[in-house]
Parts: structure tokens; sequence; C-alpha cells
């Protein structure tokens, strides 16, 4: 039977521990699974497109070169975000959220890349697309970002949208008096800092959104500590380990 107990699982760029990062394919087979959601980070391309991508620069992820803000849409596409095998396109926020219309039970969390050249632009673009698609007030959609600033924009201009601040404890000090300025509706701090200082589980009351948590024994430690969300690339290995669905294989984990 299915317990849902224990944190939520969000896939962190889908199915990344199975399937290259932040692709269809990796969004399609994390989507089949019985968790919360998926995380997905944007930027955007030289012409304004909102495009699923994590790195400044696409050689770590593609075939290709150069900085995602110097490529238009269309360049970007011709890359091979997959395998050679399983070629995939880069995506664009509008396509992945019309694969989301087959799940409506599943949740995504968008996470605004900055610094960018572009500067709040990403988060206007980010914001215009979910208008377009009609999620600018849907409970199923989060906004997460490093940037207090954007985190600020959506609080202020999509009040209905649930915004996480993520940082590591370089963000804590950088941001000593404006990181709460931002009004989040959740708090992210990297696990391993969550861990060193737990002061910071339920920070001024605020929901607590973690990442990236890949072990069983980090995962177990996030139930054991009340954690709301976990952010994972091996949703499968979760699932198992914090016992939400049956028969899950975690061998070699």
């Amino acid at each position: 039977m299915l317990r849902q107990s224990g944190p939520k699982i969000v896939a962190h760029r889908g199915f990344s521990g199975n399937h290259p990062e932040l692709t269809r394919r990796a969004f399609e087979e994390a989507l089949k699974l019985p968790i919360h959601g998926i995380e997905c980070d944007v930027r955007l391309s030289r012409d304004g497109r909102v495009v699923v991508f994590h790195d400044a620069l696409v050689s770590r992820t593609t075939d290709g070169n150069g900085r995602v803000d110097c490529l238009d849409f269309a360049d970007l596409r011709e890359l091979n975000c997959g395998t050679e095998d399983e070629p995939q396109q880069i995506m664009c926020l509008e396509e992945l959220l019309e694969l989301m219309q087959d799940y409506p039970d599943k949740h995504i969390y968008i996470e605004t890349k900055h610094p960018t050249i572009y500067g709040p632009e990403v988060d206007e673009q980010t914001l215009r697309t979910l208008r377009y698609a009609g999620l600018h007030e849907s409970e199923n959609v989060h906004v997460i970002s490093f940037s207090h600033r954007a985190v600020r924009y959506f609080t202020e201009m999509a009040p209905e949208l649930e915004t996480f601040y993520l940082f590591r404890l370089k963000e804590m000090r950088w941001n000593r008096k404006s990181r709460m300025f931002s009004r989040p509706y959740g708090v992210g701090p990297a696990l391993q800092h969550l861990q060193l200082r737990r002061e910071l589980l339920g920070y001024r009351g605020l929901k607590t959104y973690t990442w990236t948590v890949n072990t069983p024994r980090q995962m177990r430690w996030c139930a054991d500590n009340n954690v709301d969300v976990i952010a994972t690339d091996v949703p499968d290995v979760a699932l198992a380990t914090l016992g939400q669905v049956p028969d899950v294989a975690v061998a070699g984990r």
C-alpha cells in the first residue's frame, strides 16, 4: 500500500540519476513515478526564449559550445543534450508546461538562474510564460531562486505562487540583511549546510526545501528531521527508502 508520509519528493532536473539532466526523457520518466513533482532550471536565450537549462555554458551537457544567452533558441535546438543513441533537444519552458498537462497532480519547481546579463528579465519572461499557460496562480507551480530579488519579484507580481529562497552558507553571509526581505514561502538550504546548522530547519517558521538528497542515509535524515521537500537525482531510491512505494530496488545506491 502506498504511504504518503515523509518529505515530498522532487526529481532534481528530472530523473537525472538515470537520464541526461533536464531532457524530455528525464522529465517523462520522473513524472511516471508516484512523486510530488519535478525541478527545472531556466535561462534566457539571446532572442528572449525561456529555455530549460542549468549552466551558463552549453558545453557540459551538450555537443556544442558557447553561452546560452549568446545563442538564439533555434541554435540551441540544434544541439544534442541527450546521448548519441538517444538524442534530445533543449526544451523551452512552454514545452515542459505542456508536458505537465498530462500529469495534473504533479508539481513543478522552477529555478530562475542568476546572475545573468538579462538581469530581472528572466523572471519577467518566466512569469509571462506562466501567465500565458494560465498557471500564474497555480498551487502546483513553485518558483525557487538564489536571488532574493527574484523571489521578491514573484511574491509581489504573482503572490499565489509559492516561492523558496535557495541558499548555501555563503548566500546567508552575503545577504544577511536582505535574505528574508523577499518574503518567501519557504527556504531552500543546501543539505550539507542544513545538517551543519539545524536551526535552518523551518527557519522563521517557513517550509524547508533541501537539495540535493541522493543517498538513503541523507533521505532518512531528512525524514527524521521533518524536512518538507527534498530534491533528488534518484527519485526511485527516495521512494523506496522513505517507504512511499513498495518494491522499488535500492541495491547499489
